[in-house]
């Protein structure tokens, strides 16, 4: 037989053939061109079983490369600190790595991703440990100007210009554990009503008036998607109080807001809510708390106040406001300003109203901010302070430390978390970051994508605060992170759904997700014309849901194989062109009609086809057991004998879900 005749036949190049054949006993030598007929028999035969040897090997020698380049990593092992998310592109800059590893890495994980997409900081930490690097997590670089830039300005403070200053307390904890709802026993005013299902939908910051004692209040968002929100409320509080529900006891959020607490390094007082409830058992929340969060209650021998109360029934309030003013008389030093000084603050909320333009909540924390006054941000110049309105939205002259306020004046919307200061700044060029024509404006832009692999959900965000986008970002990064779909953020911007964002839309195939915003008739009849889907919200879960519905309607499902039995051909009564009809015995399993039939002869796989009709007893039936005899109607190449093997199988869709 012919060397490239044979090669054909096993599916390889006559040069593999030639350098394969020695290893395995077959020397047919390197430049032969014909090869014996029983020599080329015996590999035909043993091929199957050669095939198996050679990936073998193959695998063996690709897992010894892996090892060898582990173990050189290894040897060179670094420590790089991350973020909380990172770009690839930068992951592979910091750590000195092609990116075409950092990329294998990943798919072997199971992330396809591009070079320009983010990844979590877990993610990170696993490809760089597989890596041989040494992984660690830092804070972010802005959060760390931002406190610094604080701590600096308390620092330069003389000991005798300082001053007490009201106690500013954040209140956090799991979602609908009722954190809102004490603020509201404590402020004796409505909140909860005014947020959409009982959520509170972003950072709001109150003042409240305990036996003469000015207190400011912290409410962040309990819901998983505010962490980053709940983090920043965190990092400007003096002291926090973890709401934890007596029916319900520690859930994910309370880990997280505790873990929040742990690393802001602030005391902390535990208010057990819901003591009404009839299923309410403070002794098994305490347990919770010391064995999962390992936080032991005063009365059971440790430090942490746990103070029981019902914010619906106003009970137990006073107790818990005592005991967090007990609190703020050990953190005197840290917990006091100098208001004479320019002012400085952090941003807790920000939005763009339609008349008044970009206003922004801000935490006066050292100084006095009064109407007129210049702000900067870093050293650009950010705008005038025009208005100052309170908490309770009437208009002040000046806003002293502790003070929450809302200002009117500002050039463009700060981000939440950014730190402002009185002062003369170089002028911004802030409107070259903002969207021509765009009502609102727009605040960032998405990341350039180059995998094409992927499904996407492209989606284009507009919201009335900043805190909500954010928050709905956050959590569809999270849901993004397979690697057969993900979410694509198109565009994110402030203020109502416009025509722009329509055309947007239009032309990339995006969806429109609306946030506490509107959108007038004339841009809903286009968006309709058009065939944009443009859908408004006004809580964050259902606009999770909805795109974890649209992320799972995308995925393929799975088809995966099942086995169903063997049956061993005694007779072949009739054959056609492209049938067959045969009898034979079920030696285990099951016949099914439809299944998929597998015919082997003497082991080796022959052909397919497919079962189109089984009988049993001379009666056409669905199903035939093991150890029966039965006749079926064969659909596919008739190459059945007596003898042979049909395997039997059939092919099930799974709907895969995220």
């Amino acid at each position: 037989m012919n060397i490239t005749e044979l090669a054909r036949t096993l599916r390889v190049t006559p040069n593999e053939l030639r350098q394969i054949m020695p290893d395995l006993g077959f020397d047919i030598g390197q430049k032969a061109i014909k090869i014996n007929g029983s020599i080329a028999n015996k590999i035909i035969k043993a091929w199957p079983s050669i095939k198996r040897k050679i990936e073998q090997k193959k695998q063996e020698e690709e897992i010894k490369s892996r090892l060898e380049k582990k173990a050189r990593l290894t040897e060179e092992k670094r420590s790089i600190s991350l973020p909380n998310y990172i770009s690839i592109r930068d992951f592979a800059a910091l750590s000195e790595l092609p990116l075409n590893i950092i990329l294998s890495e990943l798919i072997k994980n199971g992330v396809f991703a591009s070079l320009n997409e983010k990844i979590d900081y877990d993610t990170a930490w696993l490809v760089g440990t597989e890596l041989g690097l040494e992984i660690k997590r830092k804070e972010e670089e802005s959060n760390q100007t931002e406190e610094s830039r604080l701590a600096i300005s308390l620092k330069n403070e003389k000991t005798e210009n300082l001053s007490p200053r009201a106690p500013v307390i954040v209140v956090m904890g799991h979602v609908d554990h009722g954190k809102t709802k004490l603020l509201d026993a404590i402020r004796q005013s409505r909140v909860v009503e005014g947020e959409a299902g009982g959520i509170t939908q972003h950072i709001g910051a109150y003042q409240a008036k305990h036996k003469g004692q000015l207190i400011t209040f912290i409410d962040t968002p309990g819901h998983e998607a505010f962490t980053a929100m709940r983090s920043r409320g965190a990092r400007i509080a003096d002291i926090a109080i973890l709401v934890v529900a007596a029916d319900d006891g520690v859930k994910p959020q309370t880990i997280e807001a505790f873990r929040i607490i742990e690393s802001a390094k602030i005391p902390f007082v535990v208010a057990i809510n819901k003591i009404d409830k009839p299923d309410a058992n403070i002794d098994k929340v305490k347990q919770e708390l010391s064995n999962i969060l390992k936080i032991v209650p005063e009365d059971w021998g440790g430090k942490t106040v746990c103070a029981p109360i019902s914010a619906l029934k106003n009970t137990g309030i006073d107790d818990l406001l005592d005991m967090v003013l007990l609190s703020t008389k050990t953190e005197t030093e840290s917990i006091s300003a100098n208001p004479s000084a320019p002012a400085i603050g952090t941003i807790i909320e920000s939005h763009i109203d339609k008349g008044a333009g970009p206003i922004a909540t801000i935490l006066i924390q050292n100084g006095t901010l009064r109407v007129g006054d210049r702000l900067m941000l870093g050293k650009t110049d950010i705008g005038k302070v025009k208005c100052l309105i309170d908490y309770r939205g009437k208009k002040i002259s000046a806003a002293e430390p502790s003070t929450p306020a809302q200002i009117l004046g500002l050039k463009n919307s700060p981000q939440i978390g950014d730190v402002l200061e009185a002062g003369y700044g170089e002028k911004s060029k802030f409107k070259k970051n903002r969207s021509q024509g765009e009502a609102g404006g727009s605040f960032s832009t998405a990341h350039h994508d180059e995998e094409e692999n992927t499904k996407k959900i492209c989606l284009i965000i507009k919201s009335d605060v900043l805190g909500s986008a954010e928050a709905i970002e956050e959590s569809l990064v999270k849901q993004g992170t397979t690697g057969k779909v993900r979410v694509k953020i198109i565009h994110k911007g402030l203020g109502n759904i416009s025509d722009g964002d329509i055309r947007r839309a239009e032309t990339c195939g995006a969806k429109i997700i609306g946030f506490n915003v509107k959108i007038p008739a004339n841009i809903q009849e286009q968006a309709r014309e058009k065939g944009v889907s443009a859908k408004l919200y006004s809580i964050i879960y259902d606009v999770i849901n909805d795109v974890v519905k649209d992320m799972e309607a995308a995925l393929e499902p799975s088809i995966i194989r099942v086995e169903l039995g063997r049956l061993k051909v005694l007779a072949v009564f009739r054959t056609d062109k492209d049938r067959q009809i045969v009898g034979g015995k079920i030696l285990d399993g099951q016949a099914e009609k439809a299944a998929k039939i597998e015919i082997l002869r003497n082991k080796e796989l022959i052909g397919n086809g497919e079962l189109v009709r089984l009988q049993s007893g001379k009666q056409d039936v669905n199903s035939c057991p093991a150890g029966e005899e039965c006749g079926l109607e064969f659909k596919g190449k008739p190459l059945i004998l007596e003898g042979d093997i049909l395997n039997f199988h059939k092919e099930e869709k799974i709907i895969n879900k995220l």
